[in-house]
């Protein structure tokens, strides 16, 4: 079962994610603040980060920042997520070290062919010599 960390401290968001993640067939871990998603990261190895980038602690940026700079983490794709639409936060969020970018509010079709994206060039990239 494809294992997804959400990183979100918005409760509403948290909840609604999660549950539709759910059922989809994902094993979804939570995590409420930068820190915390760091943390959770380096413990249980998901298949793919899902990363609100205003978050309390330690932002989703610099949180993404630190799981790109690690050896243990590097290798964990991360998708950003935010209400923010503007070009420039795309860039940034890829300046970070997200692989990918979605806005909020979600659109879960959407979402989910950039997660299934995301494992599939993980998969390919471990397959790799």
């Amino acid at each position: 079962m494809t294992k997804i960390l959400l990183v979100e401290d918005n409760e509403m968001n948290r909840d609604m994610l999660s549950r539709r993640l759910e059922r989809k067939g994902y094993q979804v871990l939570l995590a409420t603040d930068g820190q915390n998603g760091i943390d959770m990261a380096r413990e249980h190895a998901p298949d793919v980060v899902l990363m609100d980038m205003s978050l309390p602690v330690v932002d989703g940026w610099e949180a993404t920042r630190q799981l790109k700079a690690a050896d243990d983490t590097r290798h964990l794709p991360v998708i950003a997520l935010t209400a923010h639409a503007m070009s420039s936060d795309r860039a940034k969020a890829m300046q970070a070290g997200c692989d990918d970018y979605d806005t909020k509010p979600v659109e879960m079709t959407r979402l989910v062919a950039k997660i299934e994206a995301q494992i599939a060039r993980a998969a390919a990239a471990g397959a790799e010599p």
